[in-house]
C-alpha cells in the first residue's frame, strides 16, 4: 500500500511540474503591443494570493530563489532585480484579476535571445511553486495562478 502511494504521490508531482507546460499546449493568448491580456474575469485568484501585498512577497521571494538557484542563477543573477520584481508582479496581479496592467515587453521578444530550453522551463516553475508554497498560499491558488501564466510557455521556450 505504501509503495503504491508512493507512485501515485510521484506522479502527481510529475504531473503538476509540467502542468505549465501542459496547460499552455490547451490555451493561446494574443498579446498586443506588448501588453498580457488577463485570462482571470474574477478577481477571487488575486484575493487568493493576498491582492497586491501578497503578490509583492511572493515576486520577492521568487527573485531571491532564482538568483539562489543553481539552474537559474544564470538567467537572473545580472538582472536588475527591482525592475524584475516590479514586472513579475504586475504580470501576476493582472493575470490573477487584480487591478494592475503589464507594460512590459511582450514575453517572445523578452526571451528570443536567453537560449531558454524545457528544462529552464520546467525548473523555473519548480522555483515558483517553492515561493508560493513558503508563502502560504493554497495549493489551489498556486494552479490557478500556473494556469494563468501557462500560456506564455510558447513564448518563453527559445530552444527546441
Amino acid at each position: 500500500m505504501l509503495k503504491t502511494t508512493s507512485y501515485l504521490l510521484m506522479a502527481l508531482c510529475a504531473t503538476l511540474t509540467f502542468a505549465f507546460a501542459g496547460v499552455a499546449s490547451a490555451q493561446t493568448t494574443a498579446p498586443v503591443a506588448g501588453q498580457l491580456t488577463s485570462q482571470a474575469a474574477d478577481p477571487a485568484l488575486y484575493k487568493a494570493l493576498g491582492e497586491r501585498a501578497g503578490i509583492d512577497k511572493l515576486t520577492d521571494d521568487f527573485v531571491q530563489r532564482l538568483v539562489a538557484d543553481a539552474r537559474m542563477k544564470p538567467f537572473f543573477e545580472k538582472a536588475n532585480q527591482a525592475n524584475l520584481k516590479k514586472q513579475l508582479a504586475d504580470q501576476f496581479c493582472m493575470v490573477s484579476g487584480g487591478p494592475c496592467a503589464y507594460k512590459g515587453v511582450d514575453m517572445k521578444n523578452a526571451h528570443s535571445s536567453m537560449d531558454i530550453t524545457k528544462g529552464n522551463f520546467n525548473a523555473l516553475v519548480e522555483v515558483l511553486q517553492e515561493s508560493m508554497t513558503a508563502q502560504g498560499i493554497a495549493f489551489r491558488a498556486q494552479n490557478q495562478l500556473l494556469a494563468q501564466l501557462a500560456p506564455m510557455h510558447r513564448d518563453v521556450i527559445t530552444v527546441k
